[in-house]
């Protein structure tokens, strides 16, 4: 029996109430064009009848043959036991667990994941997760206003344009000097972003690697930051921490990442989880939960959220985030990941990404006319520059059943001939076989 919320008498009793006579009256202000059509829903159809349509309507998506897309979001492989853990009963939560005694099991999970950034990240401490990667950047960028009180940040043209974007957003109505610092050839600038980082800046923003897929030390930057009386924060590759010199190694304040590489499927955009960690001094200028270890009347461990005055349903205006989800299932899904990948499996993992990344772009590079745009160090990604409109040789390949990678002309108007490709441990033989073959063609 279909569920119905409402009778027809009950949706006339509310019309009445509100003073309108019928819904179309309802939405009359909006005008026809600009209403969605689900303002005039079709009849329904039987549970069988449903599902063939669902069927028909994804029998027509097309497959890839090969898909080199990357720029911040990765296509990894996901063991199926993370979906099995996942999906358990245990871990089904309605809401943040403020009832420790009722939610020990999400706690000690939340504990578990904290603790495996902090070890991955090279960092004191970390909460327990923020929507995605955007919204940790500025979660960050508010941590360190508060922090210095100052207002001005210096972000690196390499960042993730996407959270660059989401960061102009969130702060549009702040009074912020946000001071962008443009890169070389894909690369930081980084004597521009010493220059810009002076005694009335609160944080400055890079990547590692970098949109771009370059690798870099800002180990320098991040110490003539702190002798400026202002707070580094980077964003990070999550699996590349696994080989790479870490934030914490780096000297940074703050590190955070896109956590979809370990262990969300790409999933058309969503849901992922935003990474965070900081220094242990910062920690009270933390956003979001924070899961804590301690132990009970009778000595037993037990686990709570805690320095809970930085939240919302405790200090209310003042508190220092206004967050209503912790992405709390991701988070979880990412710890199981990182469990059973182990140090050894997550080095294997990059490494692959990186050794399938070389073939792939020395066999591009020996095709005429693409080439480099640096030759700086890069991880599982890099940046090409090749013959004509990058965007138009993408399109091409994509209509052959082979996405090359993603046209920077997108984001950066000056690059329409730079493609950036990205490997995984899923790419192989085949598909780097299928796309040399396919952007020959194309050319």
């Amino acid at each position: 029996m279909p569920f119905i919320p409402h009778t027809e008498a009950d949706l006339q009793a509310m019309l009445t109430c509100i003073g309108v006579r019928d819904l179309q009256a309802l939405f009359e202000d909006i005008p026809p064009e600009l209403r969605p059509k689900s303002f005039t829903l079709p009849d329904g159809l039987s549970e069988m009848d449903t599902c063939a349509y669902f069927e028909r309507l994804a029998g027509k998506n097309k497959e890839l043959a090969a898909c080199f897309l990357g720029a911040g979001f990765y296509d990894h492989h996901i063991p199926k036991a993370v979906d099995a853990l996942a999906g358990r009963s245990e871990f089904v939560t309605a809401y943040t667990p403020y009832q420790a005694e009722s939610s020990q099991g999400t706690l000690q999970a939340i504990f578990e994941y904290q603790t495996a950034m902090t070890r991955l990240f090279g960092m004191d401490c970390a909460n327990a997760s923020v929507y995605d990667g955007g919204s940790a950047l500025f979660e960050a960028a508010m941590m360190a206003i508060r922090q210095t009180r100052r207002r001005k940040l210096v972000v690196d043209e390499t960042l993730n344009p996407i959270w660059r974007i989401m960061l102009n957003s969130y702060t549009a109505n702040l009074d912020l000097d946000i001071v962008t610092v443009p890169h070389q050839n894909g690369c930081s600038n980084k004597s521009a972003l010493k220059t810009a980082v002076d005694n009335a800046c609160a944080a400055v923003f890079v990547q590692n690697p970098n949109f771009f897929g370059v690798v870099e030390d800002f180990s320098e930057l991040f110490a003539h930051a702190e002798a400026s009386g202002a707070l580094s924060v980077i964003s990070a590759h999550p699996i590349m921490q696994a080989v790479l010199k870490t934030p914490g190694e780096m000297g940074a304040d703050i590190a955070v990442a896109d956590g979809q590489a370990l262990g969300m499927p790409l999933s058309f955009g969503g849901p992922y989880l935003g990474i965070m960690t900081c220094k242990k001094e910062l920690i009270r200028q933390f956003p979001g939960r924070i899961a804590g270890r301690t132990t009970d009347l009778d000595g037993k461990t037990g686990y709570v959220l805690t320095l809970q005055a930085r939240e919302q349903h405790i200090r209310r205006a003042k508190a220092t985030s206004n967050i209503c989800s912790n992405q709390a299932l991701c988070a979880l899904r990412s710890l199981v990941f990182l469990c059973l990948l182990g140090p050894q499996g997550l080095v294997r993992t990059a490494e692959l990404g990186m050794e399938k990344a070389r073939e792939t772009q020395a066999r591009l590079c020996a095709l005429p006319g693409v080439t480099m745009l640096n030759t700086a160090p890069f991880g599982n990604e890099f940046a090409v520059r090749v013959p004509g409109d990058a965007a138009a040789l993408a399109e091409k390949c994509a209509k052959r059943g082979c996405v090359p990678g993603f046209p920077a002309g997108r984001h950066y108007p000056a690059m329409k001939d730079i493609l950036l490709v990205a490997c995984t441990e899923k790419t192989d033989q085949r598909q780097i076989d299928l796309l040399v073959e396919e952007v020959r063609a194309a050319l």
